[in-house]
């Protein structure tokens, strides 16, 4: 009867054991990375990707117009704010004739 107990016993610290280190490693808030995502839907394109490990950025782009507009998710005020802009146009022509300098957004 006493190794029953024993057992019992044993075996209860065991699952108590493991109870606690499923509790600690599943309350750890993981951050969540939005990198290598895209979405298109009508005129617009949106994508996001990592400049720094602490740094997002989100890509939008009017294909229609052909024009991208570049926003920084800042995790202090947990808002978007424009980073950069500019026009997508010339980009694929050659350097004499690309008119896609950067304007001011």
């Amino acid at each position: 009867m006493e190794s029953k107990n024993l057992a019992i016993g044993v075996l209860s610290v065991t699952a108590v054991i493991l109870f606690v280190g499923l509790l600690i490693v599943n309350t750890r808030p993981q951050p969540a990375y939005a990198s290598n995502v895209s979405a298109s839907g009508g005129d617009y394109t949106l994508t996001v990707g990592r400049a720094a490990p602490d740094t997002e950025l989100l890509y939008v782009i009017d294909n229609v117009t052909q024009r991208m507009v570049v926003y920084v998710i800042n995790r202090a005020t947990g808002g978007i704010e424009i980073l950069d802009g500019m026009e997508l146009g010339g980009l694929g022509a050659p350097p004499a004739a690309a008119g896609g300098t950067r304007s001011g957004y």
